[in-house]
Order: C-alpha cells, then sequence, then structure tokens
C-alpha cells in the first residue's frame, strides 16, 4: 500500500514564520532603513516570498500593507519599460514612515499579478503570510482595485485602501496603459 500524498495547506493558520532577519537596506535612491526580512513555511502555493517588516510595525495598531509582484527586469535590472522598481521604493519609503509590511510576491513571470482568492493563489499566500505576522487587520497599500477584496475573501479584514500611483515617464506611459490589471484612475492617466 502507497503512502496518501499529503493534503495541499490552504487554511491561513497553516502557514508559520520560518526566518527572521534585520537587515539594512539601501535602495539606488540613497534612502536607507532598516528592515526584518521574514520567510515562511506552508505557504498554499509553494512559492518563497518574503516581507519585508518596515518601521515598527509591531507596535502599529494597524499596519500599513502593500503587496509588491516579483518584477526582475524592473526590480533588480532597472527596467525604463515599467515603474515596478519606482514604485517598490515609494511603497518602502511611504511603510517605513508609519510602519507595515511589505510583501515581496515571487511570480512565474512578469505581468502576473496577485490575483485569484482560490487555495493555491499567491493572494492566499500573502494572507497567510499576514496572518503568521499576526496583522489581520491592516490599511492596504495598492494600486490594484480588487486586492482589498482578495484579501477579506480570505479573512484579512483591510480596514482603509490607500492608492499608490504609477510611476509615469516619457518611456514608460504606453506600457503602463496597456496593461490590463491597471486601472486609468490608479494610473491618474486620462483615458
Amino acid at each position: 500500500m502507497s503512502p496518501t500524498p499529503p493534503t495541499p495547506r490552504t487554511h491561513l493558520f497553516d502557514a508559520s514564520v520560518r526566518t527572521r532577519t534585520a537587515t539594512p537596506l539601501r535602495p539606488a535612491d540613497g534612502h536607507e532603513v532598516t528592515a526584518e526580512l521574514v520567510t515562511f513555511d506552508g505557504l498554499a502555493d509553494g512559492r518563497d516570498h518574503v516581507a519585508l517588516v518596515l518601521g515598527g510595525a509591531a507596535t502599529t495598531s494597524a499596519p500599513l500593507v502593500r503587496l509588491h509582484s516579483e518584477c526582475l527586469v524592473g526590480d533588480v535590472f532597472g527596467s525604463a519599460r515599467c515603474d515596478c522598481a519606482l514604485r517598490l521604493r515609494e511603497a518602502a519609503r511611504i511603510i517605513a514612515g508609519t510602519g507595515g509590511v511589505l510583501l515581496y510576491l515571487r511570480q512565474v513571470g512578469c505581468g502576473v499579478e496577485p490575483t485569484g482568492d482560490g487555495p493555491g493563489s499567491t493572494a492566499a499566500a500573502a494572507a497567510q503570510m499576514l496572518a503568521a505576522l499576526g496583522v489581520t487587520e491592516p490599511d492596504l497599500l495598492t494600486d490594484h482595485p480588487d486586492e482589498a477584496r482578495r484579501l477579506r475573501c480570505l479573512g484579512i479584514d483591510v480596514r482603509f485602501v490607500r492608492p499608490i500611483r504609477a510611476v509615469t515617464t516619457g518611456r514608460n506611459v504606453s506600457y503602463l496603459r496597456s496593461r490590463p490589471s491597471t486601472a486609468p484612475h490608479v494610473l491618474g492617466l486620462a483615458g
């Protein structure tokens, strides 16, 4: 008789913190901040996402949270086509000033947003990460209008949504307008 394969872990409380490490960060703009990097075990989608706890989130009653989808060409190589690295740095700066958590969500490829609220979705993993950190009633810093609904469906009671606008330049505006997940009001662009 062969062993029964394990059941996928999908409940918010199935994830747990694996490691916590304080790390000083200095992005290209020179704004230095110390973050606590947190990794997790038992995430629903099986990926190695990381949380950056910034600005004393543990002492904040409603920490500010941002879900950032990995963008290799933007975040690492500074692509001028997208605004991913610029939004990542801006979100880290804002969160460090108020206290909160930036979730860096690993993706299969560029252009994949933290969509879906199913048990194996990236949104489910984000909700698990927040629950493992004890963050169940955050304010949300987002450029995706549906993100708060997804998190609420997964047991995270988002209290307030604060928009983060796309950073447009002459080199990226056409690309940003073409992204199906980016609404014109979030971009601050004329239709």
